[in-house]
């Protein structure tokens, strides 16, 4: 757990001990009902000031909509995301990243972080392969039923019916000219991947994730990209409670 997790968990559990601490009780006396109001009340603000400094600048919850993280995620977890991280350092491959995409929608994905800038990337009858080593993906709910390769400047997708390029228009597909080589993945951008990998709207479909700037094509050129931050702890429903690792 980092100091920012730990950070998080120590504020949530002060904001929930002042909560609980308040009595139930009515007394008579208008001085002595000021009294007791303030001792208790105190340590409610502070508690409060703390969970809104929690929500704003270090952790935020999220609820889960879909299955395409199953089964590491399920329909209506609620996770805790560290959005403090990534101003440290970039996302490791296996984090699991709140993100916004790069095509329209209202509400940010959340996917796991597959392949990095730099990295040569494909998916061969099932495998992920990662500057040419298999990885090893005991989080998958299943294997993907179609092929995938980074080359030639582009995202190239086979799902039995061919070979396709994702389309620059409708796809984050950096210009050859953002690319530091045809066949690995340009600086800044990401492959995300859903652990549910065949209902997931996800890298094979839109193309890249990017770390920063503004998309560099798709839908949404021009348009803020980032990491919102890195989901480490499911918190809701509680037979579901745990860190989440990469």
């Amino acid at each position: 757990m980092t100091p920012y997790e730990l950070l998080g968990l120590v504020l949530m559990i002060a904001l929930a001990r002042a909560v609980l601490s308040l009595p139930i009780v009515v007394l008579r006396s208008q001085g002595r009902t000021r009294a007791v109001a303030r001792e208790y009340l105190d340590p409610f603000i502070i508690a409060g000031i703390a969970a809104w400094v929690l929500i704003t600048f270090v952790a935020r919850t999220y609820y889960i909509p879909s299955a395409s993280m199953v089964p590491t995620l399920a329909v209506g977890d609620v996770l805790l995301v560290d959005k403090f991280e990534y101003h440290f350092h970039q996302p490791h491959e296996g984090d699991v990243v709140v993100f916004p995409p790069p095509i329209p929608s209202p509400d940010d994905f959340i996917k796991r972080v597959i392949g990095l800038p730099g990295d040569t990337f494909r998916i061969a009858r099932g495998t992920v392969y990662r500057n040419g080593k298999p990885l090893v993906e005991p989080y998958i709910a299943q294997k993907p039923d179609y092929d995938l390769e980074v080359r030639n400047y582009n995202i190239y997708v086979n799902d039995g019916s061919g070979w396709e390029a994702l389309d620059p228009s409708q796809a984050d597909i950096p210009p050859r000219s953002m690319w530091t080589a045809p066949n690995r993945i340009p600086p800044h951008c990401y492959i995300m991947l859903g652990d549910n990998r065949n209902d997931s709207e996800d890298s094979h479909v839109w193309g890249f994730a990017q770390n920063s700037g503004t998309f560099d094509a798709g839908p949404r050129k021009g348009q803020p990209a980032g990491f919102t931050g890195r989901a480490f702890l499911i918190f809701w429903p509680p037979s579901q409670a745990r860190i989440l690792h990469g």
